[in-house]
């Protein structure tokens, strides 16, 4: 990133991000500054990434879950994330579109990388999620989902897998497509179970 130290991001990055995520200029040019602020070299490092995860979650431990997103968004898997991949990945957690979404969903699974998930990569996922969720929306949760490895076999029997099964990215997005409930069971959304248990 060229200009990264003079404080100005360059037109290339700025046009592309403004072409590919929801964000103005002028969000981009103020978020940036922040980020120079906070990351002066121009990078975010793993740590970082992780204090900033934990300040949204001040009553659980993200650290292993903001680990996986962290690796999931590090592209060049040089152990930092440039502005770029940083804005990046806030706008695909927040405001991308469903495949994008999925797409992202799918490489966070995909803890080794070998373009497939297995059933025991899910349980890895489930169990980070599950060490942000507080005792009390466990409590909330339905009996075939309230531990790691219950919800993590059931993910695996809705897309029809046996335990020595792979999932590729086609069968993971258009399953999750087809089936809303798998989305629910993927996702970290604890104030959505509080609403959906109070209005099913």
């Amino acid at each position: 990133m060229g200009n990264s130290k003079s404080g100005a991001l360059s037109k290339e990055i700025l046009e592309e991000l403004r072409l590919n995520t929801k964000f103005s200029e002028e969000e981009l040019c103020t978020w940036y500054q922040s980020f120079l602020r906070d990351c002066p070299s121009g990078r975010i490092t793993q740590q970082q990434f992780q204090s900033i995860y934990a300040k949204f979650f001040p009553d659980a431990d993200p650290k292993a879950y903001a680990q996986h997103v962290f690796r999931s968004f590090d592209s060049n898997l040089d152990g930092t994330l440039d502005f770029k991949e940083y804005v990046i990945a806030l706008h695909m957690t927040s405001a991308g579109k469903t495949n994008q979404k999925l797409e992202w969903a799918f490489s966070l699974y995909d803890v080794d990388g070998n373009g497939t998930i297995s059933k025991s990569e899910v349980l890895e996922i489930v169990i980070a999620i599950f060490k942000m969720i507080t005792p009390e929306d466990v409590k909330l949760l339905p009996d075939d989902e309230n531990t790691p490895e219950k919800r993590a076999e059931k993910i695996w029997k809705f897309f029809g897998k046996s335990d020595d099964d792979k999932l590729t990215e086609k069968e993971f997005i258009d399953g999750t497509l087809a089936n809303k409930e798998i989305l629910r069971l993927i996702q970290f959304e604890p104030q959505k179970v509080r609403e959906k248990i109070k209005n099913p």
